[in-house]
């Protein structure tokens, strides 16, 4: 993957090949055909690793038994600096998947799987936080996922754009306090009250 991932940061999607991240990996392309049949198949391996890669960043950002609201304030707060602030390369890459997906016939799947794997991520990681605490969220995980990822979306494509770092760091807070507000933890019914962390992001 980190030849593929080379190939598309340097060259784009529309010029990546199977032959390009054989030459890049320093492989036969032959050897690369029997792994990937289609540049299909490849941008999706790229897209699952780098997805895996954001699952990686929450699941390493906060102790899932200190509840929903700390999981979600320190998740958003280190995929913001691990994979966003000085990753404009990494942001592109992805907005440019998707944009291909979109516009070549065949692919336009791809890109709503990829978007289904970014909340499901997130949303399976919230809801473990919240069951782990004993905790109730007020609207549905599958919901609060797709936010998380619709939220960060557009900063990100502010950021990429016109790249602020202290303006995105404000943005980045108030749109924490919105979806920790849109969640409304509470503990369950009979369940002890673990705390919240209200730590600034």
């Amino acid at each position: 993957m980190t030849a593929a991932r080379a190939v598309l940061a340097r060259d784009g999607v529309g010029r990546m090949s199977l032959r390009a991240v054989a030459a890049e990996a320093g492989v036969p392309l032959g050897t690369m055909q029997y792994v990937f049949r289609s540049k299909e198949l490849l941008l999706r391996a790229v897209i699952d690793d780098v997805i895996e890669e954001t699952a990686e960043v929450f699941r390493a950002a906060a102790d899932l038994d200190r509840g929903l609201e700390h999981a979600v304030r320190r998740g958003i707060a280190q995929f913001w600096s691990q994979l966003v602030d000085g990753r404009t390369d990494l942001q592109v890459m992805q907005y440019e998947l998707t944009n291909y997906a979109l516009r070549t016939a065949g692919m336009e799947s791809l890109a709503r799987w990829q978007y289904e794997r970014y909340a499901t991520v997130v949303a399976d990681w919230c809801q473990q936080a919240a069951q782990r605490a004993g905790e109730t969220c007020a609207v549905p995980f599958a919901q609060l996922g797709r936010l998380v990822v619709s939220s960060l979306d557009g900063l990100i494509m502010q950021y990429v754009c016109d790249p602020h770092p202290a303006r995105s760091r404000q943005d980045l807070e108030a749109v924490t306090e919105m979806l920790v507000g849109l969640a409304g933890v509470r503990a369950e019914a009979g369940a002890a009250v673990t705390g919240t962390d209200r730590s600034p992001v």
